[in-house]
């Protein structure tokens, strides 16, 4: 069977919340929760080694702390804001290959800013993958709002219209196509995607599989708000991470 990476992205430069990824969330850093769930699964088998990708002595040492060393440092063009992840990714895989002298087949992208996920979660969209052998796998959620009926685009000429025209007119949008919000938590790409340098996005494949998380899962941190609503659900026992 081909072996599991799971890598996980951190840099240290963040607009919407300075050091977002190791700001505390109920007296730990961010990361410290993908850590320790990625931890969980290498424990269990069901990954084979987990690699920090960061730019920052800071995210380094705290990962380090929590059992994650960072076995090289991301360069700076792969750590700007203009930077796809993908690039990020495919140097990960690269250098964690010629380290642990070993090949993956099975990629796992953990992203820090959602950590609404279960070792359940990850188990399941790795047989996913194994399973029907897409080039991605990415997890998602049912969306609270649908292109086909209460999404709108505002044209040059100032009017609004419906960003997807439906074949006929919607008067409920129970009626509508289903469609899902991809919640960024999960994502796994097989090894010949990735090292394919024209594969710029996860849609630079047609061969993509969507795996469908709880709903309470699409809480994705990017402003101080964001971490509010967090701490409440936890302190609420919604949900554990």
């Amino acid at each position: 069977m081909a072996k599991t990476l799971a890598i996980i992205c951190a840099r240290g430069g963040s607009k919407s919340i300075p050091k977002k990824n190791i700001k505390l969330l109920l007296g730990k850093p961010l990361i410290y929760y993908t850590l320790k769930i990625a931890l969980k699964c290498k424990k269990e088998k069901i990954i084979d080694e987990i690699v920090l990708s960061t730019d920052s002595e800071e995210i380094a040492a705290i990962s380090k702390k929590y059992g994650i060393s960072a076995d090289f440092c991301r360069p700076d063009h792969l750590a700007t804001d203009e930077c796809g992840k993908i690039d990020v990714i495919r140097h990960a895989l690269i250098n964690s290959e010629r380290i642990h002298n070993k090949e993956f087949g099975n990629i796992i992208d953990l992203d820090v800013t959602s950590p609404i996920r279960t070792k359940e979660d990850i188990k399941n969209c790795l047989n996913l993958f194994r399973k029907k052998k897409p080039d991605v796998v990415f997890s998602v959620v049912n969306s609270r709002k649908n292109p086909y009926f209460n999404m709108v685009e505002i044209h040059q000429d100032g009017f609004a219209a419906l960003c997807k025209k439906p074949k006929k007119l919607l008067l409920r949008r129970q009626d509508a196509p289903k469609v899902y919000d991809m919640n960024t938590s999960i994502y796994i790409y097989s090894r010949k995607f990735l090292l394919n340098p024209k594969n710029v996005s996860l849609f630079s494949s047609t061969k993509t599989l969507a795996y469908q998380m709880d709903g309470i899962s699409a809480v994705d941190i990017d402003n101080p708000m964001d971490f509010k609503y967090i701490e409440f659900l936890i302190k609420e026992g919604m949900v554990e991470i």
